[in-house]
């Protein structure tokens, strides 16, 4: 496996990550270049970029909450971010279709859990998917049901990791 860099995104990885969150998510469910954008100014120590030899090749970021779950206005808008908030929302974890399959995700989720260990958070907070459950699981996360989000219209599972 070539060695992965992981840092705290910037604002000149913008169209890097916008790029990659439309090639890793369907239309109604990718976040847009605007709510990047936010991600990117509002909770910047949150946004962590993965690089092999300084291309881009994925990202992590999330925001903070004192809520249970991830509702669907935090996807809207990142006016709902409590910078003191006891829990790490996980807002996306994108991998180009490229590099997947090779554990560049899972060592951005170890990073990103060992920033929300360093921030003294309580737990990190997801939703996924079905056939990602599994794969969450064996981070140490529990899966906590079917979320009442309907982000883009899909089906999501709350999965949360008491820290």
């Amino acid at each position: 496996m070539t060695p992965l860099k992981i840092r705290q995104a910037d604002i000149n990885d913008l169209e890097f990550i916008t790029t990659i969150e439309s090639t890793c998510f369907p239309a109604a469910e990718a976040a847009e270049r605007d709510s990047i954008l936010a991600r990117l100014t509002v909770y910047p120590k949150g946004f962590f970029i993965a690089e092999i030899d300084k291309h881009i090749i994925g990202f992590i970021n999330g925001a903070c909450t004192n809520g249970p779950t991830i509702e669907d206005k935090y996807f809207e808008s990142m006016d709902n971010h409590l910078d003191s908030g006891k829990h790490l929302m996980v807002f996306g974890l994108d991998v180009h279709p490229g590099h997947q399959h090779k554990g560049y995700a899972r060592q951005l989720m170890n990073h990103f859990i060992d920033f929300a260990r360093a921030e003294e958070k309580a737990a990190i907070l997801l939703t996924c998917k079905e056939h990602l459950v599994h794969y969450y699981e064996s981070f140490g996360y529990l899966n906590e049901g079917q979320s009442a989000s309907s982000h883009g219209g899909a089906i999501w599972y709350d999965m949360k990791l008491s820290l």
